[in-house]
């Protein structure tokens, strides 16, 4: 019996320092909530962090994949991935920054359908640049989350990046609002920044889920979203961290066949 192809999902953004990994790695902590496997794949490629914000020693990398798949060594997708638990993976980016200019961009079509293959949903960190291997990987997901901040800079660039999808016919994307990153900016209201990008701000996490001792769950590898105090302490953020989850997966076909079976019967 061949495996449902999993959902991909790109964490993009405009600006560096909106917060993409901390999103990336909780959003990746609600999924195993839902019992779903999930792989966060690091293509951060010169400087990634997921490994070591997870606290993960690892031996293998994407480099690794492609490296292997260039010279016909590949045999399992399983080989080049480091476990965190029962549910998540990561596959990390290089050791060497410089290994990052070797990993051509056709590459990353291929490991995001193995990925696909083998999990039910890959989570996909970034770094904020519009190269190519950016572009291959935003062209092929089957999802885009934008994270943006509360910051002149951010906001206008995130305009200009929503007005090239917008010109390239590209929406299936959301806009996550992160004002947990620095709590202290609140320039603009929701409503000031929806006029300024021309679009709408689909979730936002709030300023209380900014975490002064983020160092200490770091040096734990812990996912904040997993620990048992997060349901209750951060009630607010985690109903919206499911929230995209949630959305992610998208209702079952059954589910919604009752819902257009209901709206016709109301008619």
């Amino acid at each position: 019996m061949s495996r449902t192809k999993g959902k991909s999902v790109c964490i993009f953004s405009a600006k560096g320092g909106v917060g993409k990994t901390v999103t990336t790695i909780n959003l990746a902590g609600i999924f195993e909530h839902l019992e779903k496997k999930v792989l966060i794949v690091d293509l951060d490629l010169s400087s990634g962090g997921i490994s070591v914000a997870l606290n993960r020693a690892f031996e293998k990398t994407i480099y690794n994949f492609v490296d292997d798949y260039n010279n016909n060594r590949y045999k399992d997708f399983s080989n080049y991935i480091t476990k965190y638990d029962d549910f998540i993976d990561i596959l990390p980016s290089p050791k060497d920054p410089r290994q990052a200019n070797k990993i051509d961009s056709k590459y990353i079509d291929i490991l995001i359908d193995k990925a696909e293959s083998n999990y039910d949903i890959v989570l996909i960190d970034t770094n904020h640049i519009l190269d190519e291997i950016n572009i291959v990987t935003l062209d092929k997901v089957d999802n885009i989350l934008f994270v943006m901040t509360n910051d002149p800079l951010d906001i206008k660039n995130m305009k200009s990046l929503l007005s090239i999808f917008h010109d390239s016919n590209i929406t299936n994307y959301r806009i996550l609002l992160n004002n947990s990153t620095n709590p202290f900016k609140d320039y603009f209201s929701i409503f000031d920044i929806r006029n300024i990008i021309k679009a709408n701000i689909d979730y936002t996490i709030s300023s209380s889920f900014y975490l002064k001792n983020i160092d200490h769950y770091i040096m734990n590898g812990d996912v904040i979203t997993l620990l048992k105090s997060m349901p209750t302490t951060f009630n607010k953020d985690y109903e919206t961290f499911m929230t995209m989850a949630l959305d992610t997966i998208g209702k079952p076909e059954t589910e919604e066949k009752e819902e257009v079976e209901e709206g016709d019967a109301n008619e």
